[in-house]
Parts: C-alpha cells; sequence; structure tokens
C-alpha cells in the first residue's frame, strides 16, 4: 500500500459539487467520488454538521481524510473517499447554500469570509493499493466514528457494477428490498445488512463464501440473479405462512434462505402451522420463540431451548433416587448425573419437578440419541 499526503484548499474540494443520480455525488472538479459504492448515505445530524462548519471558521484542524486512488486508462487519476464522507458532504452542502450556520447562508458571508473559508486547507492521505490491501487499511478506518461493517467493507473491495446495482436495491432506507422483506430481515438497510444477509443465502448454495459470490460477480453489469432470488424467497415465505402480527415479532432472527433452499418445494397445511405456532407460543417450556418457525420446518428441539430443569428440582429427584441412575442400576455422585424428563417434552412432558429424573451422563447421551 502507498500512502500519500497532500493538502487541498477547501475551494478546490467543493468545485463542481454535484449530488444526482446520473453523475452521483463528485467534487474536486468532478475527480472525488463522494459517494462510492461502499459509502453510506449523508447522517450527520445538525449538531455534527455545524460541528464541522465551526471547526473550519476558527481554523482549528479537521481531522485528516483518506481517499482510495483510482487509476483510468483514459484519463488522470480519480480518488473514492474512504474516511471523511460526512465531514466532506458537511462542507459541499453549507457552500452549496443547502444549510445555514450561526443562521448564516454561505451566499450572505463576505468577500473576505469567503476566501478564508476557501483558503481553508484539509490534510488528506491518498491510498493507493492492491484490494487485499485496501481491505486491511479500510479496517482500521473509522467513519463518522463508527468502523466500517464488514459488509461495507466488502462493498469497497469488490466495488463495480454489481454492488452498484445491488446496493440500489438492497442498501435504500425505503427501498425496493424494505418494503418487500423488512418484516423477515433483522438490521439496517443502509449498514448493508440486507444486502450480507441475500448474499451470504445465495453464496451458500454454491458452497462459496460471501467474497467469492462477490468476487465472481463483480463486473457483472446488474444484480437480477441476487435480486430474484431475494424476492423468491420472501414470496415462499408470505405464501407459506401468511404470518399475522404475533408470527412477524419472531420471524427476523430466522435464517429464511438456509429454509427455502431446504423446504420450498414442499406443501404445507397452513392451518397445522397456525395451530402448532400458537401451542408453542403458549408453552412456558419453550424459551426460544425465535426458534418457533425452526421447529416447524425441521422437527430439531435444538432451536426451541427447552427450559432446564433448576438445581433444587436435580437434587430433589437425585436425593429421591438415592443417587441411583434407573437406566443401568448404578450409583453415581451428583455431578456424574444430568437431568432428564421422564415423559420426553416432545410427547406433552412438562418441566416440572415430578416429570425429572436424574440419569447418569453416559445413560442420558445414549437416550438422547435415539
Amino acid at each position: 500500500m502507498q500512502i500519500e499526503k497532500i493538502q487541498i484548499s477547501l475551494k478546490a474540494l467543493v468545485e463542481g459539487f454535484v449530488d444526482n443520480d446520473e453523475q452521483g455525488v463528485r467534487a474536486y472538479g468532478g475527480r472525488l467520488n463522494i459517494r462510492p459504492p461502499y459509502q453510506r448515505e449523508f447522517v450527520y445530524k445538525e449538531k455534527q454538521r455545524d460541528a464541522v462548519i465551526t471547526t473550519i471558521k476558527n481554523g482549528y484542524p479537521l481531522n485528516t481524510m483518506y481517499w482510495a486512488v483510482v487509476h483510468n486508462e483514459d484519463g488522470p487519476d480519480t480518488y473514492e473517499i474512504i474516511d471523511g464522507q460526512q465531514r466532506t458532504l458537511s462542507i459541499c452542502l453549507y457552500v452549496d447554500g443547502q444549510f445555514s450556520h450561526d443562521l448564516k447562508y454561505y451566499h450572505s458571508l463576505t468577500a473576505d469570509e469567503k476566501n478564508k473559508l476557501g483558503d481553508y486547507l484539509l490534510d488528506i492521505y491518498l491510498c493507493d493499493g492492491s484490494d487485499s490491501e485496501k481491505l486491511k487499511w479500510f479496517e482500521t478506518i473509522n467513519i463518522a466514528g463508527e468502523k466500517l461493517t464488514a459488509q461495507e467493507l466488502r462493498n469497497a473491495v469488490y466495488s463495480g457494477p454489481w454492488v452498484t446495482a445491488a446496493k440500489k436495491y438492497f442498501s435504500k432506507t425505503n427501498g425496493a428490498a424494505y418494503q418487500q422483506g423488512s418484516a423477515f430481515l433483522k438490521g439496517s438497510p443502509i449498514r448493508q445488512d440486507y444486502l450480507e444477509t441475500v448474499i451470504r443465502w445465495k453464496a451458500r448454495q454454491a458452497d462459496e463464501t460471501i467474497e467469492q459470490y462477490m468476487s465472481a460477480h463483480q463486473h457483472h453489469k446488474d444484480a437480477n440473479d441476487l435480486i430474484l432470488y431475494f424476492e423468491a424467497v420472501i414470496s415462499w415465505i408470505k405464501a407459506t405462512f401468511k404470518p399475522n402480527k404475533t408470527q412477524l415479532a419472531v420471524m427476523k432472527e430466522v435464517d429464511w434462505g438456509y429454509y427455502y433452499d431446504r423446504f420450498h418445494t414442499q406443501s404445507f397445511d397452513l392451518d397445522a402451522l397456525n395451530a402448532r405456532f400458537k401451542e408453542l407460543m403458549d408453552d412456558y417450556d419453550v424459551s426460544n420463540k425465535k426458534g418457533i418457525y425452526p421447529y416447524l420446518l425441521t422437527g430439531e428441539e435444538k432451536h426451541l431451548h427447552i427450559r432446564t430443569f433448576d438445581q433444587p428440582t436435580r437434587q430433589t429427584a437425585y436425593s429421591r433416587q438415592k443417587g441411583i441412575c434407573p437406566h443401568c442400576k448404578k450409583h453415581f455422585d451428583i455431578e456424574f448425573m444430568e437431568a432428564d424428563h421422564i415423559t420426553p417434552w416432545s410427547q406433552g412432558g412438562k418441566t416440572t419437578p415430578d416429570n425429572c429424573q436424574m440419569l447418569c451422563i453416559e445413560c442420558n447421551r445414549r437416550k438422547g440419541g435415539k
């Protein structure tokens, strides 16, 4: 990684500032991409935004910013902001007249006040290196006081037309993915949680990592394959479960892509699913309500975290049995025994003292494996 420190004036930074769908968000005479694929929307609140302008007006040093160098065969190098997007946008938006500071808009400043601002020098580090070097560098950089998420880092390394298209669909607040799937996806679209989740689902089909999938698709012109897969998953969830408000409350934690891949060709009895869902929601022994849908699909009790017997109940059962394992009829100290449901939970047994027995570890493991 080659790193070069430069200084540019505020006037040079804001030259040619544009923010529109056709040209994107650019400044520095069009050479600086303020919002490359791995960057987020403008998130500074008024207090943070004003602090940037106050710092500059007072001549105080602003934190160093980092730009990635982009080499172009047909023209001069251009740049993408790695760190400093929110500060840069605060400056550009102020000079563009989109907010006031101390009750004054930029256009109402005197000529000498404008000159003073324009002459302010910004410290910039230009970072030039391979994808792996950039990734390592990005991991050390903070943006707006928060480190880049893992998916934001990947977007940086594998930036290109595919990431741009995928972000347009998955990474917008109230965007297409949010409107269709927010009830089933956790996290924030603008922090790339939706995009990361769906790529993980899709990559798993080919036994790939997220990085391998993004690398293979980096230069594709669209993300239709990913989008169509996501829409198929969401349509399957809605058609299979027709969830109500109570059911939606436990759906966000489910790895829906995994279960879609396994079960979307099967038919389910909606009435039976809904009835069983209600039973499990009302069951005191089911301590992980978010595991209900994985359990309904797979039948695996591990998803439910069935409530275990507390220590007094274990001690009472041990004393009642006089330390004898009812299966192998041998005596054990209590630390070598485990609590077990006499009538299994799956057969209606409850986690109550009268349904507790103590088995030796070997017998309990043998029983659990059946």
